[in-house]
């Protein structure tokens, strides 16, 4: 009887190993699209492992060192899926880089993947973006969708130059990502919700719990305050994968508070379908990731107008 149990123990406990393993192993997507605009194939190096990428120069009417966006893909997904974003940013005068995150499309692989490694393969894009001479490196702004998103804002907390930062459908609880990751492997939450985290955390060398205490919003607070860093978060009241309580979540802790815009779009990876998206995001990047020129021309009206209301004041 004993020998049985223990059986069933082994095979109970090589069943939750694999499930854990499974999900986190983002399945790899090929790349099925390229840029409709000119690009170069890239590749950077990002924790010892190769990153393939684009560069997407700046239409040839946009004077040198062009402002630059990068878009930052989720969870599962790869470059070529967050293309839908590309041409209305291209369009308004800025280069684009986008590129696979490790374990993802034609980048390597890693053993376990996380929203650490979203983190890191970002701060590696940066630090190549930084270095082309094309580049503005005061003039970089950031577009993450889903776990990209939250990538970005661990990425935040790290100091990120960066000029503004647009997240779409992200999550912010990390008890909603497991769940959400879940359902899409068709695993049930309980009790792997509580089971599988700690293993997946084991595999990466990190501590679940001090994980959980460094909340992502609270660390992001402390960062906002000291570098002043334009925020706009977007999430869609349709979307069925990450709710649009995260959003809500983030907003109820967010100090100081954050710029939103709710769409109406069905699904978590079509925000964008909304005109309402464009009509926001854009002006939200002209305003914040603006080119040398525009800055010093910006600089140059605010110091006329603080005169004339000097004027206006003294007389």
């Amino acid at each position: 009887m004993i020998g049985g149990m223990l059986a069933v123990a082994a095979v109970t406990a090589g069943g939750l190993w694999k499930a854990a393993v499974k999900s986190q192993t983002p399945k790899k997507i090929p790349i099925t699209l390229t840029p409709p605009m000119p690009f170069e194939d890239i590749t950077f190096e990002s924790g010892g492992g190769q990153v393939q990428g684009w560069f997407i120069p700046a239409r040839p009417d946009v004077p040198k060192p062009w402002p630059l966006v990068i878009i930052a893909h989720g969870w599962g997904s790869n470059r070529s899926r967050v293309l839908r974003y590309a041409h209305p940013i291209w369009e308004a005068g800025y280069a684009l880089f986008m590129y696979d995150v490790r374990s993802h499309g034609a980048s390597d692989p890693v053993r376990a993947a996380s929203a650490y490694l979203f983190r890191d393969d970002l701060l590696a894009a940066l630090t190549y973006v930084s270095g082309r001479s094309e580049i503005d490196p005061e003039a970089i702004g950031v577009l993450g969708h889903s776990l990209g998103g939250l990538g970005t804002i661990l990425a935040i907390t790290e100091g990120i130059p960066v000029s503004a930062v647009v997240t779409d459908s992200m999550p912010s609880q990390f008890q909603v990502i497991v769940s959400s990751e879940l359902r899409r492997r068709r695993l049930p939450l309980f009790p792997l919700a509580q089971l599988i985290p700690r293993i997946w955390f084991w595999r990466l060398g990190e501590s679940l719990k001090t994980y959980q205490q460094n909340d992502a919003v609270m660390m992001l607070n402390e960062r906002r305050r000291s570098m002043q860093l334009p925020f706009l978060m977007v999430h869609s009241k349709g979307d069925n994968f990450i709710p649009p309580s995260e959003l809500e979540y983030f907003m109820s802790k967010a100090d100081p508070p954050v710029e939103h815009l709710w769409v109406n779009s069905e699904g978590h990876s079509c925000s964008e379908e909304d005109p309402a998206f464009w009509d926001t995001v854009i002006p939200f990047l002209k305003m914040h990731v603006r080119s040398a020129p525009e800055r010093a021309a910006h600089d140059e009206t605010t110091i006329n107008q603080d005169a004339t209301d000097l004027h206006h004041s003294a007389g």
